[in-house]
């Protein structure tokens, strides 16, 4: 038998109250709709009726939702950003999808999964791990383990000799910086790569500027480092190299734009250094005094399993970003996804639902401003 209870929260420790049950209906409530396989025949109809499910599987449709309605703004600039083995797990064809479609505008990567994209962009092969190998075995065998992966070292040797290829038309004169050398080797690519897609490819014949904050972290670094030595043997000047020429190009470009999403896969230092624009802006405005628009991005949707808890950048939220000045809230109109998953399960998924979509309404045609080639 229950019992009224006048107070609306009882005042006894660990009680209960009597509930007023609502209606969620009139609530307005969204419902939930059950996964009906025989009413789907497509990609972007699964994804549209993940939306309608839960826990990542919601996720995953309401980012798609994201990444379609950044593609259909006009006006937004979209930063893609790229850590982790994504080449090696042969995503780099979707990647190269989005920029040759315009739905991205520059690209922040590690300089490893631009090195590994070098591979696919020459011909050559990424392969399977046999579980007959031990890792000491592959070692010797020159077979560079990536998880369930392997890199051949001869593929490294074929990367090193498309930078050769590059630094050998280089201007000594000219200071080098990441955007300016992904651009080179690009045009190297598209000259000699025949039939052969890629990131850096696509990428120099869109004029999307890639950047690869930190350089020297990768196997472009260290044939970067190599030619250097070989120029001292040589009694040539060494190439000169300034990482701070991407920073500023990259601000600059940003500042010129009227809205910017990001789309992130991961975490690390491609997306803290696309994210750090909001507070370098605000720096410059408040310590220099510098008459600028406090830019923040009103769009993101990022991919990446990781946990919030163990404190690291891949994991944290949109929302604590938003306290350091980098995303506009949604209460001001911000518009973000995150999708707690491998983004190798997750992007192909996303990418393919809003290419359905954009070919059944293609969006409009973005004028952007700051892609002058340089």
């Amino acid at each position: 038998m229950k019992h009224k209870n006048n107070t609306k929260h009882s005042t006894h420790e660990g009680a209960g109250i009597d509930r007023e049950l609502h209606d969620p209906v009139r609530d307005r409530l969204v419902p939930l709709e059950p996964l009906d396989l025989g009413r789907i025949h497509s990609i972007d109809g699964l994804v549209r009726a993940m939306a309608k499910t839960a826990f990542t599987g919601r996720q995953l449709g309401e980012a798609a939702d994201v990444l379609e309605a950044m593609a259909r703004d006009k006006d937004c600039f979209v930063v893609m950003t790229l850590a982790g083995a994504m080449t090696v797990a042969k995503q780099g064809l979707v990647v190269a999808e989005l920029i040759d479609r315009g739905i991205v505008n520059a690209i922040v990567s590690t300089g490893a999964l631009m090195a590994h994209g070098l591979v696919e962009a020459t011909g050559r092969a990424h392969f399977q791990v046999n579980p007959e190998f031990t890792d000491e075995q592959m070692y010797e065998a020159g077979y560079n383990r990536v998880y369930d992966t392997i890199e051949p070292e001869q593929n490294l040797d074929d990367v090193e000799r498309v930078m050769a290829a590059t630094f050998s038309g280089w201007d000594a004169k000219e200071v080098m910086c990441s955007y300016k050398l992904n651009r080179a080797i690009g045009a190297h690519l598209a000259k000699t790569a025949k039939g052969q897609r890629g990131i850096l490819k696509s990428a120099y014949e869109q004029n999307v500027p890639v950047f690869v904050p930190a350089f020297s972290d990768s196997e472009l670094g260290l044939d970067y480092a190599l030619t250097n030595r070989e120029r001292d043997k040589e009694g040539k000047a060494r190439f000169r190299f300034d990482p701070f020429e991407d920073l500023e190009y990259f601000a600059a470009t940003l500042l010129k734009q009227k809205r910017l999403g990001i789309f992130t896969i991961g975490g690390g230092v491609p997306r803290n250094w696309s994210q750090q624009f909001g507070p370098f802006i605000e720096l410059r405005h408040r310590r220099g005094g510098e008459d600028l628009p406090l830019k923040r991005y009103h769009y993101g949707l990022r991919i990446c399993p990781e946990p919030v808890y163990w404190g690291g950048l891949s994991g944290s939220p949109y929302s604590e970003a938003v306290s350091w000045g980098k995303f506009v809230p949604p209460a001001e109109g911000g518009k973000f996804g995150e999708v707690f998953v491998d983004a190798t399960v997750g992007l192909p998924l996303i990418v393919a639902a809003v290419l359905e979509r954009l070919k059944k309404k293609p969006a409009p045609k973005k004028a952007l401003a700051g892609m002058e080639t340089k």
